[in-house]
């Protein structure tokens, strides 16, 4: 069994609905198909939260009007007949009067997932419902029956693998699935999501529970580039990634890959394909096990740093000091992304600031405290890249108009990443652009 996962903008108008159809139903291969809320929806759901936690009932009131809007308007486009135009309608009345409800709940963030799940719900539905129309047998899995997350906020695939399976046991001879992205139940049995861009998370924690024989991530991008489309004007897709580059190029920034989706494809071996759902003969990118020879594969830049300088005349002689310091950062459960030392300071970055204040108040009494905003991290990614000596003076040569803040050397074999301010990210990326792959 495949595992396809189809994103907003595969999904966002009713003739992209169709053609994934098409997609789906191109061969007998039994599948599941995950699909992400509606381009648009989620920005929309989260602004009716917003409003709702202000609250702003008459604001959230004409989100939600213009939101069942532009659903009534979708389904016209998306289904034609009368049976298929009344299924429709039922679907969006159901979650819209839900959405119109909640207007006289009290708000709380447990009724702020239900509203962020409706997206989805929305999706999946609609997208049966168009199915059901055009004759083909499609089975609905409620994600919410099986997709579970435990009391750390990371999936529980033990328990996912056992639900999701028995259900596919209840459906013995069907062949085509669909379910939602994104959404899930924590361990209170609540609904819950699994943050943002999470429907390829979903998908590969779907391909890891019924050992699928791959997962297929379909977007509007044909594959992973070598470096960032909307900046640099010549880029190429890449053919193969090892799950550990891909993994790289994920966590530092590359879009068109959830960061977390890396890991369960990876922990059971399965291979991941990164295809166009606006041109379906394009080969895309493969990400499996084993590499496709050294070097520089690829380049991403993740937005929104924040460096921190922790500069003490004490370091030097204080055993244990940066265990306490990392300490202060797992407290928060905020992950760091770079680090650097000398004898007298430390730096470190993090892209999370929801908790930078208690940091920041933590961290006084080990010494003077220093902030930038605003930074970026670019990393050069590919397999021996760290372990090359051309590339490294490559790199360099490239960067000799911009200033770098920090470098990240040595910890991965393949990745290079260095920190530069906001401002410089889009001439770094285009000096390396030149520099490592001869591109303008």
């Amino acid at each position: 069994m495949k595992v396809l996962k189809f994103g907003g903008t595969s999904v966002g108008k009713p003739e992209r609905m169709h053609s994934v159809a098409q997609l789906i139903t191109a061969d007998t291969d039994a599948k599941i198909v995950v699909l992400s809320a509606l381009s648009g929806t989620t920005n929309a759901l989260v602004e009716i939260g917003q409003s709702l936690s202000e609250g702003k009932k008459t604001e959230a009131k004409q989100q939600i009007d213009k939101l069942e809007s532009h659903y009534r308007a979708f389904c016209n486009e998306l289904v034609k007949t009368e049976a298929g135009r009344a299924n429709a309608k039922a679907i969006v009345d159901e979650h819209f009067e839900f959405l119109n409800i909640i207007l006289r709940i009290s708000f709380n963030e447990a009724l702020n997932k239900d509203i962020l799940a409706q997206g989805e719900l929305l999706s999946t539905k609609l997208f049966s419902a168009y199915m059901e129309e055009t004759g083909v047998k499609a089975v609905l899995l409620p994600a919410l029956d099986f997709m579970s997350i435990d009391e750390f906020e990371e999936p529980d695939i033990p328990r996912i693998k056992v639900k999701l399976n028995h259900l596919l046991e209840q459906q013995k001879g069907q062949t085509l699935f669909i379910t939602q992205g994104y959404i899930c139940r924590n361990f209170r049995g609540e609904v819950d999501n699994l943050k943002r861009g999470g429907s390829d998370y979903s998908a590969s924690l779907i391909g890891a529970a019924i050992q699928a024989k791959e997962v297929q991530i379909w977007t509007d991008i044909d594959g992973m580039h070598n470096n960032d489309p909307r900046v640099v004007k010549k880029t190429f897709p890449i053919e193969q990634l090892s799950f550990d580059e891909a993994a790289e190029l994920a966590y530092f920034g590359a879009k068109i890959l959830h960061p977390a989706s890396i890991w369960p494809a990876q922990h059971f071996n399965i291979p991941v394909k990164l295809l166009n759902t606006m041109q379906p003969e394009a080969k895309g990118t493969i990400i499996t096990e084993m590499p496709n020879g050294n070097g520089v594969k690829a380049i991403a830049a993740k937005d929104g740093i924040i460096a921190i300088k922790i500069k003490s005349s004490r370091m030097l002689l204080a055993y244990g000091f940066l265990r306490k310091i990392f300490e202060i950062f797992e407290k928060y459960r905020t992950p760091i992304d770079m680090i650097t030392t000398s004898e007298v300071a430390v730096s470190i970055t993090i892209d999370d600031q929801r908790h930078l204040d208690q940091i920041l108040k933590e961290l006084q009494p080990f010494g003077t405290v220093e902030l930038d905003h605003h930074q970026a991290i670019v990393s050069i990614v590919g397999n021996e890249v760290a372990a090359t000596p051309s590339i490294l003076k490559k790199l360099f040569d490239s960067l000799n108009e911009v200033p770098l803040r920090m470098i990240s050397y040595g910890g991965s074999r393949h990745n290079i990443s260095i920190l530069v301010g906001g401002q410089h990210k889009e001439k770094t990326l285009q000096l390396l652009n030149k520099g490592l792959f001869g591109l303008e």
